[in-house]
């Protein structure tokens, strides 16, 4: 039965946008903290690198299956409430994986933790898609980015330096800690406010928003179903073009830029610390975007922007897969991060707008695709890395996301001359 609330919601604050994203700093640094954990784990269980992946791609699992369950429900009662009760699975999930005592129950807790985590970036792009209009939300969405890549950079680098200091429990413990008091504040926030209760599914706009002039504001009716909603999602034909390149992305970059720190540590000598602070320079190179993407954007289009990424991207591959020294990976992951954000970051502007009546459905399905891809690629580039070189990897990738950019290019201009 749906409840009906008298009370209406008070407008929504900086302070909402700020705690969520909080939220998506911290789950970004638990997706990313285990990629320079790998030797760390692999000598701690007796293993191989790729058996340590199964860390990354159990995460991986979890966090895209579950999407397909928050998105329905967040549409329903409340994009805010759902993430607050997120985040405070997180850093139970995150306590246990710190105690784990075999490498099958730590995959177990990461299992966990992905399946938590599932909801809060999504969610904070759906919710930032009710809340503002199309011609700014790239624009927004970039600010909801700097918190990520910030988070990845603190995860990638972070790691490295717990597994050389205190050891890579820690890591989990200092997780578990900021989770459980993101969770806290952002409880008592919803309850200050009253602004998101049940059956508020959208929020209402934020100050500089202008979804007073965007037609696809409204929610979607409280009473549709879990299956109609995901069934108006993939009747879109743009919605099926958006998952299938979204699947694509996750299964070439995420994978391999998964493997960089282990392919540093075991070819070059560095040590976990380091190798987590190269890649680091991923995410800073995607938080530079986060600053200069409106920028870009209007310089060369989305059509633009995307091709150019997969440009970057390319170049940086090949540089890693025949790099002669390590220092070749500095400006490699540097440049990576930019080229990526650029491609990804146009693919996420496009997803909170597959199916805006159902938004939260949409964007979940989107992150659903994108994780999907990514697990199947982590499993994939495992076998590889134990098999052949991490170098085959970087090879494959450097090819596949140029092609993969420059066809979702083609497809946006394709939209646009119709349009």
């Amino acid at each position: 039965m749906t409840v009906a609330y008298l009370r209406a919601p008070v407008a929504a604050s900086d302070r909402q946008l700020a705690l969520l994203s909080l939220a998506a700093f911290a789950s970004m640094t638990t997706m990313r903290v285990c990629d320079p954990l790998l030797p760390a784990l692999a000598r701690e269980f007796s293993v191989t690198t790729g058996v340590a992946a199964q860390v990354i791609s159990a995460f991986a699992i979890a966090y895209g299956l579950l999407q397909l369950v928050y998105g329905p429900v967040a549409d329903r009662y409340g994009k805010f409430r759902v993430v607050s009760v997120a985040v405070l699975g997180c850093a139970a999930s995150n306590l246990a994986a710190g105690l784990a005592p075999t490498l099958a129950w730590l995959v177990v807790f990461r299992a966990a933790t992905g399946g938590t985590a599932a909801a809060i970036i999504p969610l904070t792009m759906a919710w930032i898609g009710d809340s503002v209009g199309y011609a700014r939300r790239q624009e927004v969405l970039a600010r909801l980015l700097s918190a990520t890549v910030v988070g990845m950079i603190v995860g990638q680098w972070a790691g490295g330096i717990f597994a050389d200091t205190l050891g890579w429990r820690s890591v989990f413990i200092a997780l578990a800690l900021l989770f459980a008091a993101a969770g806290v504040v952002m409880r008592v926030e919803m309850r200050r406010t009253h602004a998101l209760e049940p059956g508020s599914a959208s929020p209402p706009a934020l100050p500089e928003s202008e979804s007073a002039k965007a037609p696809e504001r409204a929610g979607a009716p409280a009473q549709a179903g879990y299956v109609r909603r995901l069934r108006e999602v993939v009747e879109v034909p743009w919605a099926r073009v958006v998952l299938a390149i979204s699947v694509v992305e996750g299964a070439v970059a995420y994978s391999a830029f998964a493997f960089v720190p282990s392919y540093l540590h075991q070819r070059f000598g560095l040590s976990m610390a380091w190798a987590g602070a190269v890649l680091a320079l991923y995410g800073v190179g995607g938080f530079c975007y986060s600053r200069i993407a409106p920028h870009l954007l209007s310089r060369w289009g989305e059509a633009g922007l995307a091709r150019r990424g997969g440009i970057v991207l390319g170049a940086i591959f090949a540089v890693l897969a025949g790099m002669p020294h390590w220092g070749w990976a500095l400006p490699a992951c540097f440049a990576g991060g930019l080229g990526f954000y650029m491609l990804h970051n146009t693919l996420q502007t496009h997803a909170t707008q597959m199916a805006p009546a159902v938004r939260g459905t949409a964007v979940s399905l989107f992150s659903c695709a994108l994780f999907f891809g990514q697990s199947v690629g982590v499993v994939a580039a495992s076998w590889v890395v134990d098999h052949v070189s991490a170098r085959a990897v970087f090879a494959g990738a450097a090819v596949a996301l140029p092609t993969l950019a420059w066809g979702f290019a083609a497809r946006l201009g394709s939209r646009a001359r119709a349009a």
